[in-house]
């Protein structure tokens, strides 16, 4: 009997590592460059030009994450994607500085993200191509590194005195490169024909279509229950924390949010690697999912700052986990090889759609029940997510 096959080291850390690089080419200047960038453009009114901003890129991710997964499936070669959404969005990511006006950087943003998805679209695919399901548990928790990166660029970029507007961008674009090259260059990866072959029409396709088909839609709807979730907290937890403390600056929230991005990390490297020795890659989610549940149910309930912060790093920690997990065991459930860039493309329009829906739950429940109403709703999400998932089958 033969022995089973696994990933090298060497590539599981350097796909970690362009991975890390993939969220390092957005995190930074979505989340600072880019308002600030708008700010010096519109001054006062540049709350509603960072709406627009947001929905037409994220709009153009969408589509373009499809696209290039599906591309990249049609002609088989994932790098020449990568290399080429590398160089593409990093000159358009180097030119921002240049715009003059909001329609002009709407122009460039959206050309951005176009880019930006060649790269990351065969970049998540690849994973599937190369990682066996063995180790897709510590795949997923390798992936947890990539939030904490993008977080922790971000706040290099924009240490006082390192570079001004211009050179941060181009400082992002080389830090991107040195990440993303290495993985392409001098990964060499082991082949599994296996993990590429096309389904035929034989028993398995028919357990495919009857069975799997019912699992995907369940991990599909579970992710984007949580990051509807996630996506509500980011946007509103700075005003939350204010309303239970107004002492609370924009600085500590910062470190919170950091504090909890480097402890998922050896929360996600232990329970992949647990979910990879036990043959239980599915179990990790439903309880992850209900934590961050109780997490949202502990906020709802919190009168002082203490237990505030209690309840958020609980959930914190805990959808962390979860969405950096269900990456990898995505890759384990999705039925068709040959069509695997495309359907990861559809799975991204989970990190996508919710920046179109949350602000409009908010300004529906907030003014009327409050905080505590918008976590309500939220935990019931996040524990819809958790049943969606508890009962699936268990992989053989």
């Amino acid at each position: 009997m033969d022995r089973p096959r696994f990933q090298s080291p060497r590539f599981l850390i350097l796909y970690a590592l362009a991975a890390a690089g993939g969220a390092i080419a957005y995190v930074p200047f979505l989340t600072i460059l880019l308002p600030m960038q708008v700010t010096s453009l519109v001054g006062s009114a540049d709350v509603e030009w960072l709406a627009y901003c947001a929905f037409a890129g994220a709009v153009a991710a969408s589509i373009a994450n499809i696209a290039f997964g599906w591309f990249s499936d049609a002609t088989r070669n994932r790098k020449s994607w990568m290399l080429a959404g590398l160089g593409l969005s990093s000159a358009v990511l180097v030119s921002m500085s240049h715009a003059r006006d909001m329609e002009t950087l709407i122009g460039l943003i959206v050309l951005w993200q176009v880019f930006l998805n060649m790269m990351l679209a065969p970049l998540a695919a690849w994973a599937g191509d190369c990682v066996p399901d063995g180790q897709k548990g510590i795949l997923g928790g390798l992936l947890a590194f990539s939030p904490a990166a993008g977080a922790l660029a971000a706040a290099i970029v924009t240490y006082p005195g390192l570079a001004g507007p211009d050179a941060r961008l181009v400082i992002v674009a080389v830090i991107v490169a040195a990440c993303v090259l290495p993985a392409i260059l001098f990964g060499a990866p082991t082949e599994f024909p296996e993990l590429n072959r096309p389904t035929a029409s034989d028993e398995k396709l028919i357990q495919t279509t009857e069975t799997a088909r019912s699992v995907v839609v369940r991990m599909w709807l579970a992710r984007l229950l949580i990051q509807i979730s996630e996506a509500a907290l980011f946007a509103y937890l700075y005003f939350w924390f204010r309303s239970v403390d107004g002492s609370m600056t924009d600085s500590s929230v910062a470190r919170i949010f950091s504090v909890i991005l480097i402890a998922s990390i050896p929360v996600a490297l232990w329970t992949g690697r647990w979910a990879d020795r036990t043959g239980r890659p599915i179990l990790p989610l439903p309880v992850t999912a209900a934590l961050g549940s109780a997490g949202l149910v502990a906020m709802a309930l919190s009168f002082s700052l203490e237990t505030a912060i209690a309840g958020y790093v609980l959930f914190g920690i805990a959808t962390s986990v979860f969405l950096s997990l269900h990456t990898g065991q995505t890759l384990r459930v999705l039925p068709k090889p040959q069509t695997r860039g495309r359907d990861l493309g559809i799975f991204n329009l989970t990190n996508t759609g919710p920046s179109l829906v949350v602000p409009w739950m908010a300004i529906a429940l907030v003014p009327v029940f409050g905080f505590s109403g918008l976590f309500y709703l939220l935990a019931g999400l996040a524990l819809l997510a958790a049943f969606l998932l508890a009962s699936l089958p268990r992989p053989r």
